[in-house]
């Protein structure tokens, strides 16, 4: 279809759907949306980083494992989201100012917030693969969101074992 008759879905612009809008989650509304997010995510991917390399340094032997496992992921998704960004835009990720964090009270602190930092990242990193329709892209964006809601099951476990 021409741009002139471009209906994004049924009945656009006057469709008013019982449930949701569907307005942000078309691929055309959503991509700026996307870039957007992605270039938030390469600073918060790296701040994670940090911040599971300081729960590595306070954990029991017997689970740095498990969090380094996680921290090498979120190594990953850094790289996989810088890669994803340059390919949709010819550029480099906006350099943003060298993230830090706040030291969590303890242990306990720190893997509820670890928890609800890869439960909120899910939600973001679903906005963006709304702004998406490359089936490649799709894939590189589920796998990375896929393995935040594995964190946030590992980091439940470890939540049991260890605050009670």
């Amino acid at each position: 279809m021409n741009q002139k008759g471009f209906q994004p879905y049924p009945g656009f612009p006057f469709t008013t759907y019982k449930y949701f809008d569907t307005y942000s989650y078309v691929p055309i509304y959503a991509y700026s949306e996307a870039l957007q997010l992605i270039a938030e995510s390469v600073n918060s991917e790296r701040e994670d980083e940090l911040f599971y390399d300081y729960l590595l340094s306070v954990a029991p032997a017997a689970q740095k494992e498990i969090i380094l496992a996680i921290r090498d992921d979120e190594r990953k998704h850094n790289k996989l989201f810088r890669q994803l960004y340059w390919e949709v835009t010819g550029q480099e990720v906006p350099s943003a100012p060298e993230p830090t964090f706040e030291k969590p009270k303890t242990y306990c602190d720190g893997l509820t917030r670890a928890l609800f930092g890869e439960l909120a990242a899910v939600e973001k990193y679903r906005k963006i693969l709304f702004g998406f329709e490359f089936l490649p892209y799709r894939n590189i964006i589920t796998e990375i969101y896929t393995d935040e809601l594995k964190h946030a099951t590992k980091w439940n476990y470890l939540i049991a074992m260890n605050c009670r």
